[in-house]
């Protein structure tokens, strides 16, 4: 234990220093800084080509998705998830240990050139996050946690990070154990996060984009609104779950565009009643369990 405690503790001292150094100076490898001018980016488009015209530049709950943006990809990690997930990593290499398992790394591909590194590294981790994201809508118990998502009334860049912090929680123990089973290097992560996070930020950004035939390869705001639509096909629990690619919804035949929707509602069934604050929103598949 007394192991297990040393790890906490230095998980939160070493990501507050992380943190504190993102902040204060930023460079081309600093996430904080990156995430802020493709932020900034991003609203410009919207504010100089609108696709729907007459939503304001500060769009309904455009601060709430800001805190949002902010919490769970800076703060929550400094209050839990770091020290969580190392505990948990260690505790699961521990549990291999038991069986003389010391590597989990199946597939060698420090040898590869690093272009075809980063291409398997970005299927990988996308095909498995549209599989996770079908599940968030299919399994009643994960779709409470991921209605916080999909209480957007208004499309925005920013709505891409509101998302509640459960749903870190199981799309990372999701990918944990198929890509350590493949040697990649953080260089490759920072780059697909970083592409994964400008998809979806025009993913959900008030423009009309399509990408020609690159569509049915990249997803795309008039293909994703859909995925927010109010209502669904007869009988779906869902359509167009890809988060930065398309091709899998086209593939498995959850692909879905009637028309161009600029101005379809969106929500869900009920979604006038669900909680408006972000403590409200955070806690509310708790307190719904729990009554």
């Amino acid at each position: 234990m007394e192991k297990y405690g040393k790890i906490i503790i230095d998980a939160y001292y070493g990501y507050f220093n992380y943190l504190v150094d993102e902040i204060m100076y930023p460079s081309w490898t600093n996430y904080f800084w990156w995430l802020v001018g493709l932020s900034l980016a991003v609203w410009l488009l919207e504010l100089l080509f609108p696709w729907r015209k007459d939503q304001p530049a500060l769009r309904k709950d455009f601060w709430l998705d800001g805190f949002y943006m902010f919490f769970n990809f800076f703060l929550f990690s400094l209050i839990a998830y770091n020290a969580i997930s190392n505990v948990a990593v260690e505790a699961f290499n521990d549990f291999l240990g038991l069986f003389g398992i010391t590597n989990l790394v199946a597939l060698e591909v420090s040898s590869w050139p690093r272009w075809a590194q980063f291409a398997l590294l970005f299927v990988v981790a996308d095909f498995i996050q549209w599989n996770v994201h079908r599940l968030l809508h299919r399994v009643p118990a994960l779709w409470e946690f991921h209605k916080v998502h999909h209480s957007v009334e208004q499309m925005g860049f920013a709505a891409h990070l509101r998302f509640h912090w459960m749903e870190t929680i199981v799309y990372k123990s999701a990918q944990y154990i198929p890509l350590a089973m493949i040697g990649f290097g953080l260089t490759d992560f920072f780059l697909v996060h970083i592409f994964a996070t400008a998809i979806g930020h025009l993913n959900h950004a008030n423009l009309r984009i399509t990408y020609g035939p690159l569509k049915y390869l990249l997803n795309n705001p008039i293909m994703h609104i859909w995925h927010h639509a109010k209502t669904l096909p007869k009988g779906s629990y869902g359509v167009n779950y890809g988060l930065t690619l398309s091709i899998w919804d086209y593939l498995f035949g959850t692909a879905y565009i009637p028309h161009e929707g600029r101005d379809i509602p969106l929500g869900f069934d009920g979604v006038e009643k669900f909680p408006k604050t972000f403590w409200e929103q955070v806690t509310y598949p708790l307190r719904k369990k729990s009554t």
